[in-house]
């Protein structure tokens, strides 16, 4: 009898993106008062939301190495519980040094955490649930924002924002451990039967003879292989176009509800959440079209293309929020281009497919690695460029990457297969 243990674990993922992008954005919700206690202006601001993808988006390398060496039991366990330790931390900061230095240490932990996502569920899942897989995990941190935000709004007004870092850090301690107890990988798992690990393996998925753990894939040769293929630097720069948008809902969108239009911090806290709904919907919606294109025989590049391409044109209408003063509209464009940069975040499955064998982890990286640049660049761009209050230059900003993205996948993205690495050369004596 074939089991679905591989649902259960997937469950554990989607709970750590939800803590995950809990203690990412948990300073956007606190921005508007930490920014008045602390005497922070908003280029100050812009350089502190941009501290967490500065080790973050420079760490993907070695955190995708990490994936590839250490088991997700242990590696995630140890993440959750540092990164939760730091984001503790936050809430008894007081000034700007402390509040960069604690968000540099937050990007640090996390830094594995999407490569060791991406190796689970190549592990755990046939490649024609793939996309719907990512999708679901990837929908934590959607769900979990717009269920949770006006949570943390109302933590806010009560436990003011250092409450707000003290309780979301215990949460994700608490949750370490529980996802030390209950993670196994595929061979590991008392309850998985060989039905379904034969499901799992003739289906293209990829938990026998990996690299044990310790053994290294680094050199510099395997990272000239996953930077010198156009089609993957057609997906990495989609990447960090589709980050652009994402990165804008997690740092500026509060900021620009309260102060540039002028709605009250319990207000924005609940219409913030509609975008995060759209995201999310957008999100399910490409996964299991795109999987149910491949059951459907449609080829790997159409299937896998046209959802992220499709999304990123959408998330162009960001810029239809500099027409209006009307709230509804306003939130009307937000949720659509954020429809949209939720249907392009399918794009880790390129990861699993584009991937050579034994180097997803490290491709995993260098893509998180490309595309969070964009939390590094978009937070500072926006903090410059509405520092005299008019968030209409920012919104064009991000419209554009958005239009770029799709260029990317249309014009260099090519035919959709397992890159073919070159053989290291091997010195002759």
């Amino acid at each position: 009898m074939r089991t679905r243990v591989r649902y259960g674990m997937l469950a554990l993922v989607f709970v750590n993106v939800v803590i995950n992008y809990l203690d990412r954005t948990n300073l956007a919700v606190a921005a508007s008062s930490l920014s008045k206690d602390l005497q922070l202006d908003k280029v100050e601001m812009g350089l502190i939301f941009s501290a967490f993808g500065w080790a973050y988006a420079l760490l993907q390398v070695p955190g995708g190495l990490l994936a590839d060496r250490v088991v997700p039991r242990v590696l995630y366990a140890a993440c959750l519980i540092t990164w939760s330790l730091a984001t503790i931390g936050q809430g008894f900061v007081r000034g700007f040094a402390g509040l960069f230095a604690l968000r540099v240490a937050t990007g640090t932990f996390e830094a594995p955490s999407y490569p060791i996502n991406n190796r689970v569920v190549t592990s755990w899942f046939p490649e024609h649930e793939r996309a719907s897989s990512i999708a679901l995990y990837v929908s934590g941190q959607f769900i979990g924002l717009a269920f949770l935000t006006p949570v943390l709004v109302t933590l806010q007004v009560y436990a003011g924002w250092q409450g707000l870092f003290v309780v979301t850090g215990l949460a994700g301690i608490i949750w370490g451990v529980v996802w030390y107890f209950f993670y196994r990988d595929p061979l590991d798992h008392p309850s998985v039967s060989d039905a379904e690990l034969t499901y799992i393996e003739d289906g293209g998925g990829l938990f026998r003879g990996r690299k044990k753990a310790g053994t290294s894939v680094w050199s510099w040769h395997n990272l000239r292989q996953v930077f010198r293929n156009r089609t993957l630097w057609g997906v990495y720069i989609g990447q960090f176009a589709v980050n652009a948008t994402l990165w804008f809902f997690l740092t500026w969108f509060p900021t620009y509800l309260v102060e540039y239009r002028g709605l009250s911090f319990i207000k924005s806290g609940y219409l913030a959440s509609v975008p995060f709904l759209s995201a999310c919907a957008g999100l399910l919606l490409s996964g299991f079209l795109s999987d149910h294109f491949t059951r459907k025989g449609i080829s790997v590049s159409i299937a896998r293309k046209t959802p992220i391409i499709a999304g990123l044109l959408l998330s162009v209408s960001i810029v239809g929020a500099n027409y209006t003063d009307d709230t509804a509209m306003i939130i009307f464009y937000m949720a659509l281009a954020f429809f949209g940069s939720g249907m392009a975040l399918i794009s880790w499955v390129f990861v699993s497919i584009l991937s050579p064998k034994h180097l997803i982890g490290l491709t995993g990286g260098v893509f998180n690695f490309m595309g969070n640049l964009a939390s590094i660049v978009v937070p500072i761009v926006i903090g410059f460029l509405a520092k005299d209050g008019d968030f209409k230059p920012a919104l064009v900003f991000i419209g554009a990457l958005g239009l770029a993205g799709a260029c990317s996948y249309i014009f260099l993205v090519g035919k959709i297969e397992r890159v073919n690495v070159q053989e290291e050369p091997v010195a002759v004596a």
